[in-house]
């Protein structure tokens, strides 16, 4: 009789949880990983925390790594939810090292992350001093272009692009090694490097122009180097800047783009994932203010026909729910899918 009662009463407890799972996640402590304070991932790290733990869905603590590379093992594994990343390194990332892109695939596989919801493109663009005879990126050819990134891998793919769109590889340039991106300026700054490359309108930009003057320039916009850039780097995409829109714009150039993606772990659990999500739609309005990253962090784009890995099945639901997950996607989330069965 004993047993009975306590069968009794755990079922009953078990009951109570399960059906108010809002309260219970709004006290769970989550991650969300990103790269370290004054990156602009490390910006949508603070909005996005700011605006899910205000709505009250979860305590959203930010985790900041030496780079995205650096905790995908932990995404994968369940050890941290959720993270700020980009569409080309996940799709690297999610396919494993059977998926090269310029012939590598360096990134940890992480089979089991997933998107929550795509945000804002994330723009970079390659940089010259102010007085460099260097006008667009088929002038870089025999020119002393930073290189390898083994602290920052993302920003290889990053100029690697960038050659691309021109027709030009490695081999056409004579590549000064640097660690990371804020090197590759240093690097510029310092004469070691001719060209080097940054996020648009970075405080590292600003920073590089007070101290000696310098200017984006032009990756190959054409439509052939628009075809180039795609191949290449699945992911990246073409944007235009008019002069002055932006830190050392000084006239209209082209960059590259690519989007940000907030990641979750498969295993999170739906209620988790829909409160998360729930609240960044909900109060996405608010996020532009924090930082111009948000600027075009909007609920059109938040499910992408262009995925480069799954999304979360919580989040697909959401998204039929409202709309905003059109048809043919489920052909692509199903290959997707396939790919890590």
């Amino acid at each position: 009789m004993r047993m009975h009662s306590v069968r009794l009463a755990l079922g009953v407890g078990l009951a109570l949880a399960l059906a108010a799972p809002p309260a219970a996640l709004a006290q769970k402590a989550v991650i969300l990983a990103t790269n370290p304070p004054g990156t602009a991932f490390y910006a949508v790290a603070s909005g996005i925390s700011k605006v899910v733990n205000e709505a009250g869905a979860a305590k959203l603590s930010i985790q900041p790594y030496t780079g995205s590379s650096t905790f995908l093992p932990l995404l994968n594994s369940g050890e941290i939810e959720f993270g700020v990343n980009n569409a080309v390194d996940m799709g690297l990332a999610y396919r494993g090292p059977g998926f090269k892109i310029g012939g590598r695939n360096p990134f940890p596989h992480t089979p089991n992350a997933r998107i929550l919801m795509n945000g804002s493109p994330f723009m970079v663009g390659l940089l010259v001093k102010k007085d460099s005879p260097i006008k667009n990126v088929h002038d870089v050819k025999g020119r002393r272009f930073t290189g390898e990134y083994p602290a920052h891998l993302a920003v290889w793919y990053n100029m690697f692009g960038h050659l691309a769109s021109a027709g030009l590889t490695w081999s056409d340039v004579k590549v000064v090694p640097v660690p990371a991106v804020n090197d590759g300026v240093d690097a510029l700054v310092q004469g070691r490097a001719e060209v080097s490359e940054h996020a648009i309108n970075s405080a590292k930009v600003r920073e590089a122009d007070a101290a000696v003057g310098v200017r984006h320039i032009s990756i190959d916009c054409s439509p052939e180097g628009e075809k180039r850039l795609r191949t290449a780097v699945p992911g990246y995409y073409p944007r235009w800047w008019k002069a002055g829109q932006a830190a050392a714009m000084v006239e209209d150039t082209c960059v590259i783009a690519y989007d940000l993606y907030i990641t979750v772990g498969k295993g999170v659990p739906d209620a988790l994932a829909e409160g998360v999500l729930k609240a960044i739609w909900d109060n996405v309005d608010k996020l532009a203010p924090i930082h111009p990253v948000f600027k075009e962090w909007t609920r059109d784009r938040a499910a992408t026909r262009e995925m480069t890995m799954p999304y979360h099945p919580a989040a697909v639901r959401f998204y039929k729910e409202r709309g905003a997950w059109k048809p043919e996607m489920d052909e692509l989330q199903k290959r997707l899918l396939s790919l890590n069965p």
